[in-house]
């Protein structure tokens, strides 16, 4: 039986039997019978690298070690509520080996002259090797308190933490409250388990996390997840948190993970996960993710303009969850997030941020309402909202699509297929969408990623002016509105007459969207295209299907022309 001193019997650190529950042949057993690659050349006692049973340092109980004296760079989030200072006496107990500072074989009871001599002077370069950079590193030297808790409404109260994870005096969260030093049972000195993210949720109340689908796919994580760095466990509900996140040494320092939030969903939903989007990463517009490395957008200024969106601005990773799609024309008529948008903040239909989005468009609204993102060749009209879609379904609006407010009589609007008559919302995405979704009856991936149309749309919308009418042409208002009907001039007497033989695209008098203004001046989306439409521009609705128009088209001026059933 391997020598022990009477150190380890003194602190009962397990020296009667060796085994992974003790320090005994953990990589902590530093002797010269350690199994690590750090350690002692010739020194067979177990503890004096830490401890010594007189003249200790007060520290800790018989501390053997000096403790580092250094300032560290510690870790910053713009979304961290708690106030991170610098690591408390319990951590540094840990970081007199871990950061590399201090040699490891210098201790107390011997003279500094008199240095243990070791396979390695200082820890060696590696994950064991925290440096004095621990920005990083997951923090510590913070209080973990009920205020913190009440900041952070997704931080569990202090009192419902495990029992076995144990936080200072004052409530100190430090190295000591994940990690027993003494006890590598568990791998990584981890005081329970991190399989299906046990360790990182006894304290992380993530809202949606235990019904999302990270959660639960028995899928495995593909290598490039994690950067190369071996992952315990052969499926993404195993591994959990530590399929994107690392604890220690998180090569994106900002949440702490592998790599920019958008690589790491690009790196599973590129085919090696059940929804890839690799397909339309790369068409003709839409929501183009971000590929400048270094460059983030904090969530205050999720409302500013910018060019590109990470995949964390519509998608929450720890709350969504799979879930056949919906809100497509015809399919439902249910406005509510989808499945997959859960969780994600978004801004009321009345203009307040919303802390969680409950319904479609409150997600759109984060970029396109009070402080738009200006699409490019998007049309100037009579009545310019600047892109403030918000402003365009508001109540107050002259008209606009059913989607903030339901429809109205569907007589008013005769064009429309009868899937739509009895259906009282449409959706952001029925028009803008992947035009080859599987909702709407492709195989590619659901969702107003990117698409092959002009202004993310989800089947073609010419807006040039002398556009030659056919059901491809404006195949997506021909989506909603039968084209016999328009054609026919059933809800306007000069229909065919403007489209077909005037070949004046839809978009010159119709907006997309709605239209703010007089209600009887811009009823039926009326808001005239400024590049096509000149002149004195008005409209007036005079009753159900007449009205009059002053205006110049195509060279043609009309004054208080009339039209009626």
């Amino acid at each position: 039986m391997r020598p022990v001193t009477i150190i380890g019997c003194l602190l009962s650190l397990g020296a009667a039997a060796a085994g992974d529950d003790s320090i005994v042949y953990s990589k902590h057993d530093l002797s010269i019978y350690g199994p690590g690659p750090v350690r002692a050349v010739n020194e067979d006692q177990i503890c004096i690298f830490c401890h010594v049973p007189h003249n200790a340092s007060p520290a800790a109980p018989l501390w053997n070690r000096y403790n580092p004296t250094t300032h560290y760079r510690i870790y910053r989030s713009r979304t961290l509520d708690a106030h991170v200072d610098q690591p408390g006496p319990a951590s540094k107990l840990c970081l007199s080996c871990h950061d590399g500072s201090i040699a490891l074989g210098l201790t107390l009871s011997r003279p500094a002259t008199d240095l243990i001599p070791m396979t390695h002077l200082y820890m060696p370069t590696g994950p064991s090797n925290l440096t004095t950079d621990l920005s990083d590193d997951h923090p510590i030297g913070f209080r973990y308190d009920r205020a913190l808790a009440n900041r952070d409404r997704q931080l569990r109260p202090v009192e419902m933490i495990d029992h076995r994870l144990p936080l200072g005096e004052r409530g100190e969260l430090e190295c000591t409250a994940c990690h027993d030093p003494h006890n590598n049972e568990l791998g990584n000195f981890l005081r329970i388990t991190d399989r299906q993210g046990a360790l990182c949720t006894a304290c992380h109340a993530l809202d949606g996390w235990s019904f999302g689908a990270h959660a639960l796919s028995p899928r495995p994580v593909p290598p490039a997840l994690s950067a190369g760095e071996p992952l315990p466990y052969t499926s993404l509900a195993d591994n959990a948190c530590r399929s994107c996140h690392l604890s220690h040494s998180a090569p994106h320092r900002d949440k702490l993970l592998y790599a920019r939030p958008s690589v790491l969903c690009i790196t599973c939903h590129d085919g090696f996960s059940a929804t890839s989007i690799l397909p339309v990463l790369n068409l003709r517009s839409g929501h183009r993710v971000n590929k400048l490395a270094g460059v983030s957008r904090p969530p205050e200024q999720r409302l500013h303009a910018a060019r590109f969106v990470e995949c964390t601005d519509c998608h929450n990773p720890h709350a969504a969850a799979s879930e056949p799609w919906r809100n497509i024309v015809g399919r439902d008529d249910n406005p509510a997030v989808p499945a997959a948008m859960r969780g994600v903040p978004g801004v009321a239909l009345g203009g307040a941020p919303l802390e969680r989005a409950a319904l479609y468009y409150e997600v759109c609204f984060r970029c396109h309402a009070d402080r738009p993102v200006l699409v490019r060749r998007r049309i100037i009209r009579q009545q310019d909202a600047l892109g403030n879609v918000r402003r365009q379904f508001l109540p107050t609006a002259a008209s606009s699509h059913p989607v903030a407010y339901p429809a109205g009589n569907a007589a008013d609007v005769p064009s429309l297929t009868p899937a739509l008559r009895t259906r009282s919302f449409i959706g952001c995405q029925d028009c803008h969408n992947n035009p080859d979704a599987r909702g709407v009856g492709g195989t590619g991936p659901n969702g107003p990623h990117m698409s092959r149309y002009d202004f993310l749309l989800v089947d073609r919308y010419e807006t040039r002016d002398f556009t030659a009418e056919s059901p491809q042409a404006y195949a997506l208002c021909y989506r909603c509105h039968d084209r016999s009907s328009i054609l026919g001039n059933e809800s306007f007497s000069r229909h065919r007459e403007h489209v077909v033989r005037g070949r004046a695209p839809c978009s010159a008098c119709h907006a997309a969207h709605g239209v703010w203004g007089s209600p009887t001046q811009h009823a039926h989306l009326i808001n005239f295209d400024l590049s096509i439409v000149s002149g004195r521009r008005f409209y007036q609705s005079t009753g159900r299907f007449r009205g009059t128009c002053t205006l110049r088209c195509h060279s043609v001026e009309h004054v208080n022309f009339t039209y009626e059933p």
